[in-house]
């Protein structure tokens, strides 16, 4: 269970029951000013990300390779595309649990992310195989 859609709310809800046994009124209007303050930062910070990821191809990354160095189990989706700068291509069905998200660089090599309840639970990376060269075939001889 998610503690934090139950515990923020009830947080914010005893501020202000708090706020108003202090300070009275004044006490009310400072504390619903702050969460008010708290929840217009946390919305423009999610408008900022969303606007560079708008600019950039879905699913793509500069490297795949130093994403999955960065990435840690419990970040979340939103500090994901932060650092990607993109939207990650859906692999899983729309609207199910868990999502798992791909993003893919300029050599071909993928990281897949499976977010549960929009925080990272695992993380995979896929690189191709590199082609092996040809094998040279001895020039023919000229008839003798």
């Amino acid at each position: 269970m998610n503690f934090q859609k139950i515990f923020v709310p009830i947080a914010g809800i005893a501020a202000v029951v708090l706020a108003y046994r202090f300070y009275g009124w004044q006490g009310v209007a400072g504390v619903v000013s702050m969460l008010v303050f708290w929840v217009l930062l946390n919305f423009n910070r999610m408008m900022q990300v969303l606007k560079r990821a708008a600019n950039r191809p879905i699913g793509y990354v500069d490297s795949a390779v130093m994403l999955n160095a960065k990435l840690k189990p419990g970040m979340t989706l939103m500090h994901v595309i932060a650092m990607t700068k993109a939207l990650g291509e859906l692999k899983s069905p729309k609207d199910t649990q868990p999502e798992v998200f791909a993003w893919t660089d300029g050599s071909e090599s993928r990281v897949t992310a499976t977010f549960v309840s929009g925080k990272l639970s695992h993380h995979e990376l896929f690189r191709p195989q590199p082609e092996d060269p040809p094998t040279p075939t001895p020039p023919e001889l000229p008839p003798a």
